[in-house]
């Protein structure tokens, strides 16, 4: 279909027309800095020069449902890339450097773009590489062109030098956007997300907030960037590195929030244990911020409670829980969670990440790795969720959650479930639903231990051992071939902690819980792997690999 945009960018354009001088965007200069340098941009601005990437894109042949992979840095360019592909139709295709260069490659191959939008860097990997990029026939460089032909991106200009082509918005059930998992848990994929999801996503952020505009919020993450300048946010982009969220500078995130006037942020864990330290120990008030969303892993219940005590009473805090599939998923705030939900967690319950979003439906289904093509295939498995306690693979159903993955096709099979016109997307999250709707999340099926007495999962039993002192954080991993494997907690030493001390408080919680009396050997490792978006996701894979090694190197000795 030709001459399409999507609907929800019509908010941007009331918004750049009511308010044209309104900031859209505050972003730091390059180069590092004591105290960063920010300049903003106006929405009449981003309006403006996001037409004249449009006019331009359209003009070299992209247009609607043309994919185009976007490899550009948090900043002013890439939301006027991002509004320019959406208000011609096209189709970004958006994925984590970060997860290294092989990997990467091969997905974008799977992509089968047409143009490609990315930094130096990024086109160089495009030309030395240019079998996995063979149908790619426009190519825009932000930044200096070095030896590659096409366009630059500052030589388009930032106004457009004509009106734009009237257009229709596009169906819903329409591609918009294709964006990957980050293959920490699990193979990367390709997510296809239409215009409906993503419209329905806005309309929950927006429900998430009360209805409340954002007014002013701090990013760390684009895509919610995105989300927020629909909704007439000032978005504010802190020094960071996409790939190293965990290591931003909390300073400069206090810094912004003051300097702003920050009211709302949305962060993983991996920034928001630094910014709550730096609170602590400077004693900075953050007198603007009314709320907090958090997502990307857990947050620990000692970081929630912490935030609560620095920050001003009636400021909310979320521990919300989505995926590349499905955001958000669901949302707790803090006040429940420290009600004694906590408590629970460290019990063995798991973490409980709250009541469904806005219009999603959550369920449990036997935990198996085979299809479940249809649900009366999940119906049928029912009486096994009795044999684990009620926990089962987490699947949900909204408006905003995807139903089908571009790539690679076998995922479609193994990760959605058809129930008449509705599709359940398969989590790959085990958890329970409680009598009051509220979900507890209890850990990766993929990172499930197998053991001859049957199933451990793995946020469930460290809930209980992160509770000992001088425990940084607890992975359970499982070595040996699946059905005989042996449990093993991997642990984090916090600053300062004696091992032998901690060692023996490990045991002794254990002998505790009948979920832990098992476990007996206790590795400790420096610092745990994480994945590459939030920093935030514990890589158990990676460490299941070292405390074989690890145990292999003991039996020798």
């Amino acid at each position: 279909m030709s001459g399409t945009y999507w609907r929800a960018v019509d908010r941007f354009r009331v918004v750049a027309a009511a308010e044209p001088d309104r900031t859209a965007v505050y972003f730091a200069d390059a180069g590092p800095t004591p105290t960063p340098h920010y300049r903003r941009l106006s929405y009449a601005d981003l309006d403006r020069w996001s037409d004249a990437v449009g006019e331009r894109l359209t003009a070299a042949g992209v247009g609607s449902g043309t994919r185009t992979i976007v490899l550009v840095l948090p900043g002013p360019e890439l939301y006027a890339i991002m509004l320019g592909l959406l208000k011609i139709g096209a189709v970004p295709v958006v994925i984590d450097p970060g997860m290294g260069l092989r990997r990467m490659l091969r997905c974008l191959r799977a992509a089968d773009a047409e143009a490609f939008i990315g930094i130096p860097q990024a086109h160089a990997a495009r030309v030395l590489f240019r079998r996995y990029f063979r149908g790619v026939r426009v190519a825009v460089t932000v930044g200096r062109r070095w030896f590659w032909g096409g366009a630059t991106f500052d030589s388009w200009g930032r106004r457009p030098s004509g009106t734009a082509p009237e257009r229709t918005p596009a169906p819903d059930d329409d591609p918009l956007m294709i964006a990957f998992t980050t293959g920490s848990t699990g193979p990367a994929k390709a997510v296809e997300m239409t215009h409906g999801n993503l419209s329905a996503m806005v309309e929950q952020v927006h429900a998430a907030r009360g209805h409340v505009p954002p007014q002013t919020s701090l990013i760390t993450l684009p895509l919610v960037g995105i989300l927020d300048l629909l909704l007439g946010s000032q978005c504010v982009l802190p020094p960071l590195i996409p790939s190293k969220v965990g290591s931003t500078d909390p300073a400069h995130v206090a810094d912004a929030i003051g300097r702003f006037g920050v009211r709302t942020m949305f962060a993983s864990p991996a920034a928001l244990i630094p910014l709550l330290r730096h609170l602590e120990q400077t004693g900075t008030r953050l007198p603007t911020l009314r709320s907090i969303y958090s997502g990307g892993a857990p947050v620990p219940d000692w970081c929630i409670a912490g935030l609560r005590a620095v920050l001003d009473e009636d400021v909310l805090v979320y521990a919300g829980y989505g995926s590349t599939e499905a955001l958000p998923m669901s949302t707790i705030e803090s006040r429940e969670l420290l009600d004694g939900l906590s408590e629970r967690a460290r019990a063995g319950a798991g973490t409980c990440i709250g009541r469904p979003a806005d219009r999603v439906r959550a369920r449990v289904v036997a935990i198996t790795d085979d299809p479940l093509p249809t649900w009366a295939d999940a119906q049928a498995r029912e009486n096994d969720v009795a044999t684990t306690g009620g926990i089962g693979e987490l699947v949900v159903a909204g408006p905003n959650v995807s139903t089908r993955y571009y790539w690679p096709a076998a995922a479609n099979a193994t990760g959605k479930i058809i129930d008449g016109e509705t599709v359940w997307h398969r989590t790959g999250d085990l958890a329970r639903i409680d009598d009051q709707g509220r979900i507890w999340f209890c850990g990766r099926k993929s990172q499930r231990v197998r053991t001859a007495d049957g199933p451990m999962f793995t946020v469930q039993v460290e809930q209980i051992f992160n509770a000992v002192a001088g425990v940084a954080r607890t992975a359970l991993v499982g070595v040996g071939p699946a059905g005989a494997q042996r449990p093993v907690l991997c642990v984090e030493l916090g600053a300062g902690a004696d091992r032998d001390d901690v060692t023996a408080a490990l045991r002794a919680r254990g002998a505790e819980f009948e979920l832990t009396t098992k476990i007996s050997e206790f590795l400790f490792h420096p610092n745990f792997p994480v994945d590459i978006r939030h920093n935030a996701k514990i890589g158990r894979e990676q460490l299941a690999v070292w405390a074989a090694r690890q145990t292999a190197k003991a039996v020798r000795r």
